[in-house]
């Protein structure tokens, strides 16, 4: 046995001891708004398939016929051999579907963070960061090597604090924030961001993860929401969440789609999506072009779950997006609150340090186009039951 690993064994019985272990469960079912977890039927309020579209027969029949016709992976980089029609077509249509000049497409939503930041900036440079920007955003300022300032959550005035202090010493500069952040639902207010990073004279970038399918006409996200369509540079999106796909998006300026496509790193040297992947992507974007009905009841769902859980008296803090944290302070207290709901068949997981804050654990309930009203009746109902137990409420 090699003694240097059992530093390993130390930190794994710390995160059991503290409530910070992850046990991961197992689903043996297609997505929905219930599923088979751990051998048993859950309501799901844990999955990011805000419109349905995981399952969706029309992506499901979509992801068939191309493997009929294409087989299943590229089988090479993008660059190489790697770039089919099919790729081609779906960063065509979804230029036109955000209404911007172009659009890449990368094997996540974090690869496409950290292709983006790095391909931008440099050591010579500075990135101003939301202070709780998603993990990949993190990731992709760190391996840039650029100087990363924070400014305070949503602040803009802070912003343009750290901006005035310390634009002029650096030769490039980036400002980015998350659309929709996801663990408080809480909107960036880009509208301001862009008129700050405008006089500043910084490249601005937002991460649409969360607000894609969700935000503005028909889900095109927060740029639609806020009409700064031509404003900000970068949107960086997945395909994970509201498409229910996998994949990663950069939409935006024409000569910076041009500069990833020449050095973005995951796109030179990782193979690109697989053929049911993007056929069912372009299937999903078909269906948000013609017609607003999922978006629509993704909505109308948030609204009645919402105004129903804080009318039980419970804290779901500053969220205006269908991502609807249960606040609940402490690691344990959310773990133990996720086991009774499972107890009771409802699927929602703690989420605790370093995901959010120490001190801000919660139960994150992710509502769907997918969920009836009847599902949310019955989620409501074991939430105060469980919340009345553990005198949360």
């Amino acid at each position: 046995m090699n003694n240097a690993l059992n530093w390993i064994d130390d930190e794994l019985k710390s995160l059991k001891d503290a409530g910070l272990y992850n046990r991961i469960r197992t689903i043996s079912s297609a997505q929905g708004a219930w599923l088979i977890v751990d051998g048993k039927k859950a309501l799901n309020f844990c999955s990011n398939n805000y419109l349905g579209l995981a399952n969706h027969p029309k992506l499901v029949q979509a992801a068939k016929e191309a493997v009929d016709k294409y087989g299943i992976g590229p089988a090479a980089v993008r660059t190489i051999a790697g770039t089919m029609d099919l790729h081609n077509e779906l960063e065509k249509r979804f230029a036109e579907f955000k209404g911007v000049e172009a659009a890449i497409t990368f094997q996540s939503g974090f690869n496409a963070n950290i292709a983006t930041i790095p391909a931008l900036v440099g050591k010579e440079d500075v990135i101003f960061s939301d202070e709780l920007n998603h993990a990949s955003i993190i990731d992709g300022c760190r391996l840039s090597g650029a100087t990363i300032i924070r400014y305070n959550h949503c602040d803009v005035k802070d912003l343009e604090r750290v901006l005035l202090e310390n634009r002029h010493l650096y030769r490039r500069a980036m400002v980015i924030t998350d659309g929709v952040f996801s663990m408080d639902g809480d909107i960036a207010p880009l509208n301001d961001i862009y008129e700050v990073s405008k006089k500043y004279e910084t490249i601005l970038m937002v991460d649409d993860a969360h607000g894609e399918g969700v935000l503005g006409r028909s889900g095109r996200g927060i740029v639609d929401h806020y009409r700064l369509h031509g404003k900000v540079d970068i949107e960086v999106g997945t395909l994970s969440k509201a498409f229910g796909v996998v994949g990663g998006v950069v939409a935006g300026n024409a000569k910076i789609i041009e500069w990833l496509r020449q050095r973005g790193r995951p796109f030179l040297f990782s193979s690109a999506m697989t053929v049911p992947d993007v056929a069912a992507c372009l299937a999903g974007l078909e269906i948000l072009q013609n017609s607003t009905e999922l978006v629509d009841q993704l909505w109308k769902n948030t609204r009645f779950f919402k105004e129903e859980m804080k009318n039980a008296g419970f804290d779901i803090g500053q969220s205006v997006t269908p991502i609807t944290p249960i606040m609940l302070g402490e690691a344990r207290l959310a773990q133990e609150f996720s086991a009774l709901l499972f107890e009771n068949n409802v699927f929602a997981m703690a989420i605790g340090f370093p995901t959010v804050p120490r001190g801000k654990a919660r139960i994150r309930v992710m509502l769907s186009a997918a969920h009836q009203k009847t599902d949310l009746e019955k989620g409501l109902e074991v939430f105060i039951k469980v919340g009345k137990k553990l005198a949360v409420i």
